[in-house]
């Protein structure tokens, strides 16, 4: 059972022996860090009371766990005030493509960071706080894998702190699938393929990634879908997520994704890379559901699909 502050479980027959601590901690899959805060913030209850964590369980007792943490604060709004006049910037409309309790997903418009890296306040996190917020929502906003700046689509964002670490966990056991389409330059020799190069820095450029003998592995599948005389319309799907891994992969076989001047397409129709999340997939680790999205592909990259694969 689950609902928006709390989520409880119904100890069975088969937890017979068990300790509160030990279902919080197994059933729960609550991280020994969260537990910490839990027992400091009185976040636990057995049977609407706060127990002794090693007081052991019965058949039919309820443990209740509270998943939006009181401490947890969404990233402050930009005043207004505190901008010259005439230059407020409104916050921009995220489409949110799923959402429950605990997690949603948002699909990020291009050109919009997902965390401020110093004082930004336009970001997609923001964003998002400032659509729970107008709902009257007490949920803080917990992004559980990245986009690049200039990459559009889905994104998995947990509620509060307890969704952001099942989230993780299911993220690091490879429970979520993310697909994305992307435009690459010239015509790929294969339907599909798998490029397999470790990526590390190049030491050259602060954010610029390279593959390299010493880097981190990075796996990335590939299908294409259309081809016209010098681009190749594919679909990929990441086994590993390192930064800028399609970008710095299909650079590294010779097919940089259009539009992505970093590393080494050609500006054209489109004003960044081509690249675009479009789908995201998982079993959601608390409704035991397949969640399904597919995003929307952007209006600028469709243009450029309509011109060059009519």
């Amino acid at each position: 059972m689950s609902r928006k502050d709390w989520i409880e479980y119904i100890v069975s027959e088969q937890d017979t022996g068990m300790n509160v601590e030990q279902i919080v901690r197994q059933k729960l899959n609550v991280s020994g860090r969260m537990m910490q805060r839990l027992t400091r913030s009185k976040g636990i209850l057995l049977n609407r009371k706060q127990p002794f964590l090693q007081r052991q369980v019965k058949a039919g007792d309820t443990i209740a766990v509270r998943v939006i943490d009181r401490q947890e604060q969404a990233p402050r709004q930009p005043q207004h005030d505190t901008k010259p006049e005439g230059q407020t910037t409104p916050m921009p409309s995220i489409d949110i493509l799923y959402e429950d309790d605990h997690l949603l997903i948002a699909n990020k418009p291009a050109g919009m960071m997902v965390h401020p890296l110093k004082q930004e306040t336009d970001t997609l996190v923001h964003a998002l706080a400032a659509v729970l917020a107008a709902r009257g929502e007490q949920a803080s906003v917990h992004p559980v894998h990245r986009l690049d700046k200039d990459t559009s689509g889905a994104i998995l964002v947990a509620k509060s702190s307890y969704g952001h670490q099942l989230a993780d966990r299911l993220l690091r056991e490879g429970g979520i699938h993310r697909e994305y389409l992307a435009v690459a330059s010239g015509v790929l020799a294969e339907g599909a393929g798998t490029i397999d190069a470790p990526i590390g820095r190049d030491t050259r450029h602060p954010t610029k990634r390279r593959v390299v003998d010493s880097g981190d592995p990075a796996i990335t599948h590939y299908e294409v879908q259309q081809t016209s005389e010098g681009m190749t319309l594919v679909r990929v799907w990441l086994e590993t997520g390192r930064t800028h891994q399609i970008r710095v992969h299909f650079s590294h076989i010779g097919h940089p994704l259009a539009g992505d001047t970093m590393y080494g397409g050609a500006r054209g129709l489109l004003r960044r890379q081509a690249l675009h999340a479009s789908k995201l997939s998982f079993l959601h680790p608390l409704l035991e559901k397949e969640v399904v999205v597919e995003a929307p592909i952007p209006s600028d990259m469709k243009r450029l699909l309509q011109a060059e694969f009519k």
